[in-house]
């Protein structure tokens, strides 16, 4: 039984590293042209009917029923954005694979290992979200580090008008004189308004692939300023100052709660660190839990809980300023 288990995660982890494989393989150039398309309708909220054209032109699975079934989703807008924004350059199609062989995986190896069907089952749903999470992580540590280098770009967008140089200049100038992500970003941006796409429009797309409120704030700046004038070098220079005030506070808070997050991590590793240690003193003790199939299940129910309650604890101690 565990040489037949053993056998079925071998296989599984062959699948899963070849759809890696073959999701980060080189483009060619007319896929670099599709994917390049879809970056640009993921941020094109409001103009609906180009971005349902320009999702309808471009794949995201190479296999043609998940291609079809995907195209059909009417959340595979939003995933497309959720993936955009995590950086990451994979297709839909193979996010979806990689869930189901994860959760198929994990479901198989509690079955076969006799944990019972609940088991089974929560860890099934459990592999099925890991990639949905790790993308959420990656999102999460791209938005922080766009988050964390927008104020020196806003300043070096002020230092260019305050030279005489035009907005769309300064933004080039963001483009390439600012670290990844923001560099990126406002990349897209110069290339939108230079192929035609109106300033405003493309600072929406902004907007809408980094869904920041300091985003929010900048492009409203801009739009106003464009429209009905003011000083925008003083524009951006406040906001500048105030995202890093947030900085600041977001800090002072993070130092008055460490005792709390300091609580929490005592409290999600205090379980397993004593059931490891009450197996070491004691083996028959716990013994029970590993050889009876009610005892294999209630450990498994209790490390799906202890997941899900490290990820409540660590939402209340982690404090968004």
């Amino acid at each position: 039984m565990a040489l037949f288990a053993a056998i079925i995660v071998f296989i599984l982890i062959l699948a899963i590293s070849g759809a890696v494989l073959f999701a980060t393989r080189g483009d060619s150039e007319s896929e670099a042209v599709q994917r390049r398309l879809q970056d640009v309708s993921v941020g094109a909220v409001g103009v609906q009917q180009v971005n349902k054209s320009m999702l309808r032109d471009s794949t995201v699975s190479d296999l043609p029923a998940l291609n079809k079934l995907l195209l059909s989703w009417s959340g595979l807008a939003r995933l497309n954005a959720y993936i955009a924004q995590a950086g990451l350059k994979i297709k839909p199609g193979v996010l979806a694979l990689l869930s189901a062989i994860s959760g198929v995986a994990l479901y198989f190896i509690c079955y076969m290992e006799e944990w019972g069907i609940i088991t089974a089952v929560l860890f099934g749903l459990l592999g099925f979200a890991l990639p949905a999470m790790f993308v959420a992580f990656r999102r999460g540590q791209r938005m922080r580090k766009f988050e964390k280098n927008f104020p020196e770009a806003i300043d070096l967008l002020s230092r260019a008008i305050r030279a005489g140089h035009a907005v769309t200049a300064g933004l080039e100038m963001m483009s390439k004189e600012t670290p990844q992500p923001v560099a990126g970003e406002f990349r897209m941006v110069f290339e939108e308004n230079n192929f035609g796409l109106p300033l405003r429009d493309a600072l929406h797309n902004l907007t809408e692939r980094v869904p920041l409120v300091d985003v929010r704030f900048f492009v409203t700046g801009l739009v106003v300023q464009k429209e009905t004038g003011g000083n925008l070098v003083e524009l951006l220079e406040n906001l500048a100052s105030v995202i890093r005030e947030r900085f600041k506070i977001r800090g002072e808070v993070r130092t008055k709660t460490a005792q709390g997050r300091f609580t929490a991590a005592i409290l999600i590793a205090l379980p397993p660190t004593f059931l490891l240690i009450t197996r070491a003193i004691n083996p028959e003790y716990t013994s029970v839990l590993f050889t009876d199939p009610l005892g294999r299940t209630l450990l498994g129910v209790g490390a799906f809980l202890q997941i899900i309650g490290s990820l409540i604890i660590w939402k209340i101690v982690n404090i968004e300023v």
